[in-house]
């Protein structure tokens, strides 16, 4: 796997457990970097099974949440399986307003989203 400068990857299982390396995440150049290394896992290394723990976010742009959503219909294109975790209150508030807590799968910890993986 190649080295990745907004995400760390670790697997679980075969689970690919994948955290963020910033905690406010706006700045456009790194959303787009960020996007790339998270495309690169299902297009480039066929990952299957993904979890993405936000336990250290604490904030997304709308840019990043657009960013996910493409993502998101990647991952289910591939026929891969994406839960999200670890979401605090202020920003898993915006997954609802936006309706995007229906889009994706949010599991409260990052073991509950491995135990449905």
């Amino acid at each position: 796997m190649a080295t990745t400068k907004r995400i760390e990857v670790s697997e679980s299982a075969s689970v690919t457990v994948v955290r963020f390396k910033d905690s406010k995440i706006i700045d456009p150049e790194a959303i787009q970097e960020l996007g790339s290394e998270l495309f690169d896992l299902i297009e480039r290394d066929n990952k299957e099974k993904l979890l993405l723990n936000f336990a250290d976010v604490e904030f997304l742009s709308s840019a990043a949440l657009g960013k996910l959503i493409t993502f998101e219909k990647k991952a289910k294109r591939s026929g891969a399986r994406l839960v999200l975790t670890n979401i605090s209150p202020e920003i898993f508030q915006v997954f609802a307003i936006t309706n995007l807590d229906k889009l994706f799968e949010i599991k409260d910890t990052e073991a509950d989203g491995l135990a449905v993986l």
